[in-house]
């Protein structure tokens, strides 16, 4: 049980998006200038995770949230259209750039796997977040290894493995069932791949 609520807190959703831009850069073949590379990161970090963390803990505060994992379906609708907010717009400032169109993407496709959650909350189905994170992740580096024509099947294997991890750990802690952790993994991949689609036609 405390393994699992470990990988729960360290592999949180909220990590995923500062994680896979830092893989970006690690694994881009194409040259981008090291300063701007390091301001875009810190752009990212601020809006990704410092800024949400901070609204968390507000939320916290005010009682709006019990707990960080936002465990009731009322819970997680302000919260998620906040997030959907946020990854919408730092995917437009990426795209605004025109230096990391790809990026731009994996953001996009975060905002639209967040709708789909979104929606889902409506029908009083919260699919598992943590899921649909690294299987956002997983469906980027999907595409990104074919836009770049670069092999990442180790790193891509690494990442499918953990998500057998991180559905495992939800599912022991009683936090989602099979239904929700599928369901997250699936939206998560699904959206990145849209986003991918419609950017190529």
């Amino acid at each position: 049980m405390k393994f699992s609520k470990f990988i729960s807190y360290f592999f949180h959703p909220i990590n995923f998006p500062i994680l896979g831009s830092i893989l970006y850069f690690l694994l881009i073949p194409e040259y981008i200038f090291k300063q701007q590379e390091h301001l875009i990161l810190i752009v990212l970090l601020l809006g990704t995770y410092i800024f949400p963390l901070f609204l968390l803990a507000l939320l916290k505060r005010s009682k709006m949230i019990h707990s960080y994992h936002m465990e009731t379906i009322e819970e997680r609708k302000f919260p998620t259209l906040l997030f959907i907010s946020i990854c919408i717009f730092l995917g437009y400032w990426l795209l605004k750039s025109s230096v990391v169109n790809i990026l731009s993407l994996f953001y996009f496709g975060y905002g639209l796997g967040l709708i789909f959650s979104y929606l889902f909350l409506h029908l009083n189905f919260k699919i598992s977040l943590h899921t649909a994170a690294i299987g956002g992740l997983v469906g980027f580096l999907i595409y990104f290894s074919y836009y770049y024509k670069i092999n990442l099947i180790i790193i891509i294997s690494i990442l499918i493995l953990l998500s057998g991890l991180i559905a495992t750990s939800r599912l022991k802690l009683q936090a989602h069932n099979h239904r929700e952790v599928y369901f997250g993994y699936i939206f998560g991949m699904l959206s990145q791949f849209i986003v991918f689609f419609i950017y190529m036609i």
